[in-house]
């Protein structure tokens, strides 16, 4: 088949980073091609380039054998390119249709024509197979619903080559499923997808060919179906990865969280939590295992001091935490990896050794009378970035310039340093790829082997099957199952998951 798209030689450099290194990319009319590799292998570069967001120091772009030069998205949309970034770019106060027709509204006299708007997005949601409430507004539907607002959009801007930028990194199991139903059909009426991921198995899952990144050169262009996880894996990192990690037989210690009768309410004012019951003793994994929506995220907030209970007790060895604030959290020896890097994790304008510093702010030896001593900080922050592989230039970055995956490194990384009592992880390894994952895993499993309790909140079945000595299913905001993890299977589990064991 004819390249639709050929990107030829390019280069792309950042203040101390070589991102891409005479990238050449081909992608064929109708194929789903997947663009895999390490954070900061310079995929999401590329296609910015590709997209007009940034511009390339040199290196040729070809769309259907024809020359082009962007200077902005504008050009790449009128040349029938749409991007799908990893953070949507929607108004959450705005109606689905609103955000669809934005800047390309269809006008009757000096009105927006609302009723045509409506039949052009009807007809376009219906023929591929994502019908959805137009007049809902965004702040109300799900995550999944959200992507496809952006997907449809799209699609209304007339797009025949479609990016998606890590699609699947904030998507519950049932919506990557939904997601890839959606390609599909996208690719059964003459799409062509560009699809950026470090996820091995979506890569077998739903692409034709798979071009490799790494350290912003091309290591290899395969057919999806002439290789396999293993192989994709080492071109990645080039080394061999282990997909499974070693937990040594370690007898569990003496009580560390305990929480009984636990209520709260979920932002909307609804009861999130209703009557839960846990305990995590030292030197033990406790793995919690749920839809997304099922009370995970009011359970992690009121056990670090970010919402407020309504009743319950919430103990931390003898200490009753119940109602108390985050500040007191970490004094009891919590640490907490937050599920949104860049809600909880870290404030984007601030450099990252700041951004390493918080919480230690108050605390020697960074402290220097009413004082801090930056150049101590510095240090300090050096030797966490160099331990944890976050790829920075140096620690002086702002921590919204660096790549998700390596975002989400310094969180760990800064969490790992206070030595906790009690591990708190909500999504762990989101957004990371398969040898960072190996790495998160590894350092769990080392604080479990020290000693520590570690909570561990996942939607990936997979990550709390293969971590967790003991796994509870979060259903409707209470704990329904506890299962062994060594006697569990994922049907059961996944059984229960969806309410099945609710009485």
């Amino acid at each position: 088949m004819a390249a639709i798209i050929r990107m030829e030689n390019i280069i792309k450099t950042f203040p101390g980073v070589l991102a891409n290194d005479k990238v050449s990319l081909e992608v064929e009319k109708g194929e789903i091609h997947c663009l895999l590799g390490e954070n900061g292998a310079g995929k999401s570069t590329l296609m910015n380039i590709l997209y007009g967001l940034t511009s390339c120091d040199s290196g040729e772009i070809y769309i259907k054998d024809q020359l082009v030069e962007f200077s902005g998205p504008r050009d790449a949309i009128a040349s029938g390119i749409g991007m799908v970034h990893q953070h949507f770019m929607l108004i959450p106060v705005f109606t689905v249709m609103e955000n669809l027709i934005l800047g390309n509204e269809p006008v009757k006299g000096l009105k927006i024509d609302k009723i045509k708007s409506e039949k052009i997005l009807a007809d376009i949601s219906g023929k591929y197979g994502m019908e959805m409430n137009l007049h809902a507004y965004v702040k109300d539907i799900s995550v999944g619903m959200q992507q496809r607002v952006e997907i449809l959009k799209l699609l209304y801007r007339g797009a025949d080559i479609m990016i998606f930028d890590e699609p699947t990194a904030i998507l519950t199991p049932q919506e990557i499923l939904e997601l890839y139903k959606v390609m599909e059909s996208l690719r059964q009426r003459g799409k062509t997808i560009i699809f950026i991921t470090h996820k091995l198995k979506e890569v077998m899952e739903i692409s034709d060919r798979v071009t490799v990144l790494r350290d912003g050169r091309v290591i290899n262009k395969i057919k999806t179906e002439s290789t396999n996880t293993r192989e994709l894996a080492k071109m990645m990192v080039g080394r061999e990865v282990l997909f499974s990690t070693r937990r040594p037989e370690k007898r569990a210690g003496a009580e560390v969280l305990r929480v009984e009768d636990l209520y709260a309410k979920d932002k909307r004012g609804q009861k999130g939590l209703k009557g839960l019951c846990l305990n995590v003793k030292a030197g033990e994994i406790v793995g919690i295992a749920g839809v997304d929506g099922n009370g995970q995220s009011e359970l992690v907030e009121v056990l670090t001091g970010l919402r407020r209970t309504d009743s319950g007790s919430i103990k931390i060895e003898d200490r009753e935490m119940a109602h108390r604030n985050a500040g007191r959290f970490l004094a009891a020896g919590t640490a907490h990896i937050p599920d949104d890097r860049l809600l909880r994790g870290l404030i984007l304008d601030f450099p990252l050794y700041e951004n390493m510093l918080l919480g230690f702010q108050d605390q020697k030896p960074f402290t220097k009378g009413i004082f801090i001593d930056f150049n101590k900080v510095r240090q300090w922050s050096k030797g966490l970035v160099e331990a944890f592989d976050v790829r920075v230039p140096n620690v002086n970055v702002q921590a919204g310039s660096l790549s998700g995956g390596n975002q989400q490194k310094a969180v760990l990384a800064r969490e790992f340093a206070r030595d906790p009592k009690l591990l708190i992880a909500s999504q762990p390894t989101r957004g990371l790829d398969v040898g960072a994952i190996e790495f998160v895993h590894e350092r769990i499993m080392q604080a479990r082997q020290n000693g520590k309790a570690v909570l561990l909140v996942s939607l990936d079945l997979s990550e709390i099957m293969n971590l967790s000595d003991r796994i509870l299913v979060i259903y409707e905001g209470k704990i329904i199952a506890e299962f062994m993890a060594d006697e569990a299977a994922d049907t059961e589990i996944g059984f229960m998951m969806a309410g099945g064991g609710k009485k």
